[in-house]
């Protein structure tokens, strides 16, 4: 049985500069979903689940920041992933 990341098979992903709030660089459902988890696999970027969150960013038009009531729920995905690859973020 394949492992569903976020139901129904919905996936956002995110670009983070370290300096800019995160854009939101692609997303979709289904298959579309099933190749963002993949090239993110493929690339070691780690993946996330939050239903809800998953579910607000998916709102958000290609290409744009996401907006300020996300900011923390966002940077703590992004900590998470920074965690688990052994990254440090930039200071500045």
């Amino acid at each position: 049985m394949k492992q569903v990341i976020n139901p129904p098979d919905l996936a956002v992903a995110l670009q983070y500069d370290g300096s800019n709030a995160p854009r939101v660089t692609a997303k979709g459902k289904g298959k579309t979903a099933e190749e963002i988890i993949a090239i993110a696999e493929q690339h070691d970027i780690p993946l996330h689940t939050d239903i809800v969150l998953v579910d607000m960013l998916a709102k958000i038009p290609l290409g744009d920041e996401i907006p300020r009531e996300l900011y923390l729920a966002v940077a703590e995905v992004i900590a998470f992933a920074y965690l688990i690859s052994g990254k440090q973020p930039e200071s500045r």
